[in-house]
């Protein structure tokens, strides 16, 4: 694989007028972002889109709220992913705030149930005796579990945002901004962005039906276990999802989130008045991610329920255990997977185009992490598979990928030219799962190949980092780190601004075994500058110049007027 190749982004016009607190740092890393406004670098809450566009929205709050109505019982099911636990906790608590009195919560064992509401599951809900289900970031592909739970009597309210296949399941209502014909102007909410503007929506047509004459519940509460589920599921933060973002991530600075949240922020040792989005993406979803892959994402959905503070302490470092055991096999599986690529390389047919990785030993619920380690190695679509339980003849599939290659549309061709071949997939451009016997997992590794070498080509898989360009000498200071650090919230779509430029290495050590100490000296400033690269220790002594890709961030660890450039990539000058 050739190596990531610099490029600098196009400067963009910045018009005014800017406020004087907006550096201009931070005014031409938004206007090359699109953002060339302040009203679109940083919306406000009052800017949200309104959820009038959004479709199945009608039928959807007449079902809840003739629910509702008759003290009939809802039951949220949620998924065992970070969104998919913060939709059901979202649409728990939203749901008791506008005056549902009986919502309980259920949400699908990995190992036991599969993915969504499926038969299994539907089976399992009989004990609770619902009258309705409300699934929350999946119900979209669940076609045999709506039938199920429908063939039974109850009502089933789909909420979603997952691409939609050709046939749309039988619930009552579906509310998903990918449906075709949706006029939702924004298509990037995730599940628990859904689920969010259907509280919306419902709260509107229980107002308009006479209720709340004691004062509207403010479903703004919500904010912060709306803002952990959509950076945590990487959507992209369009102008709207960065409204929600920054209004919770608002909440979670002031001391106002869930106890569960503030519980999670304290277990793996943030600053919750410095929140960002990369402490929710790296710290907080990660502890909520691993109750699903390894345990029970009930664990992680009770962790967002509760208001006791002890109980969210307790649930909090059970979860970080639970993240500790995933990480260790994380990276045994992506060991065995280093080990098989570099056998394939080795051989006479080299790295495959987009690698299909299987180990029968390996855990189905870290498959996706694997996937997206390899993804990031190779700068290639990388799929995993393990069996879905030990010894079974079933296999799940997770799938990873890169710019210009949309993986669920690549598996649609895939499905599409060889029937029967796939259970079951579904997902986005850039993630996706899948189901498959093992027996046909050498057919569908061909097809898969065949399918990859008609779409993917050079240009595709030279990986680029997209540089907003040099610092001023005058710019490498605390008060630009922080305001880089605070200009968020930055994102899939909205990245963290990455710099680039040439150094002078004064010294260098190894700290961590694999991380990369270095003290710098940039050409025009006289300062030395302090600099780390995580896992940037490959066994050689870096070369005395070299062309740096770094972030500018301030070191809270020395504290003071302290920052630190935090490298992405290194090249000899």
């Amino acid at each position: 694989m050739a190596p990531a190749r610099i490029v600098r982004r196009p400067q963009a016009e910045v018009p005014g007028p800017w406020p004087d607190a907006i550096p201009p740092l931070l005014r031409r890393i938004y206007a090359a972002r699109g953002a060339d406004t302040p009203g679109l670098a940083r919306p406000r809450l009052a800017d949200l889109l309104p959820p009038d566009a959004l479709h199945g929205l009608d039928a959807a709050t007449a079902l809840l709220a003739a629910a509702m109505a008759a003290d009939r019982h809802i039951v949220v099911v949620g998924d065992f992913d970070c969104d998919g636990a913060t939709a059901c906790a979202t649409g728990v608590r939203g749901l008791r705030l506008l005056g549902a009195r009986r919502v309980s919560h259920a949400v699908p064992n990995r190992m036991v149930h599969g993915y969504g509401l499926s038969p299994a599951l539907v089976e399992e809900l009989a004990a609770l005796q619902p009258d309705l289900l409300l699934t929350v970031d999946h119900g979209i592909a669940c076609h045999a579990g709506i039938e199920a739970a429908r063939a039974r009597g109850w009502q089933v309210v789909v909420t979603d945002h997952h691409l939609p296949g050709p046939r749309l399941p039988a619930a009552n209502a579906i509310v998903n901004p990918n449906l075709p014909g949706d006029g939702f102007p924004s298509k990037t909410l995730a599940g628990v962005g859904v689920i969010f503007y259907l509280l919306l929506a419902l709260r509107r047509h229980l107002r308009d039906g006479g209720a709340f004459a004691d004062g509207e519940p403010d479903l703004s509460v919500l904010l912060d276990l709306v803002a952990v589920g959509t950076v945590a599921d990487l959507v992209p933060l369009d102008a709207n999802n960065r409204t929600l973002v920054a209004a919770g991530l608002r909440r979670l600075r002031a001391g106002r989130g869930c106890a569960g949240l503030r519980a999670l922020i304290e277990a793996c040792g943030r600053d919750a008045t410095r929140l960002t989005a990369a402490d929710i993406g790296f710290a907080i979803g990660p502890r909520l991610n691993a109750a699903g892959r390894l345990e029970d994402m009930a664990l992680g959905i009770e962790c967002l329920l509760t208001d006791d503070t002890a109980r969210a302490r307790e649930l909090a470092q059970l979860l970080d255990g639970i993240n500790a055991e995933r990480r260790a096999v994380q990276q045994v599986m992506t060991d065995d997977a280093e080990a098989a690529l570099s056998r394939a390389v080795l051989g006479e047919a080299g790295a495959p185009l987009a690698p299909c990785l299987f180990d029968a030993e390996w855990h189905p619920g870290v498959i996706g992490l694997v996937a997206s380690k390899m993804k990031e190695r190779l700068h290639r679509p990388v799929l995993a598979f393990a069996p879905s339980e030990p010894g079974s003849a079933v296999l799940r599939g997770s799938a990873r990928s890169i710019p210009g290659f949309h993986i669920r549309d690549a598996l649609a061709a895939v499905d599409s030219a060889n029937p029967g071949l796939i259970e079951r997939f579904g997902g986005h451009a850039m993630a996706a799962g899948l189901t498959l016997a093992q027996a046909q997992l050498a057919a569908f590794e061909q097809a898969w190949q065949a399918h990859a070498a008609t779409v993917l080509d050079d240009g595709l898989l030279q990986a680029e980092l997209l540089s907003d360009g040099e610092l001023l000498p005058r710019e490498f200071d605390r008060f630009h780190a922080e305001a880089l650090r605070d200009g968020g919230p930055w994102g899939q779509g909205f990245p963290e601004p990455l710099f680039d430029g040439h150094f002078e290495v004064l010294d260098w050590r190894v700290v961590g075994e694999r991380h990369l100490k270095l003290t710098l000296r940039h050409p025009d400033r006289r300062e030395p500058l302090a600099a780390i690269q995580f896992g940037g220790w490959q066994g050689q002594p870096p070369s005395s110049h070299a062309h740096l890709a770094y972030r500018l961030a301030p070191d809270d660890y020395r504290g003071g007027q302290a920052i630190q450039l935090v490298v992405e990539h290194r090249a000899p000058a």
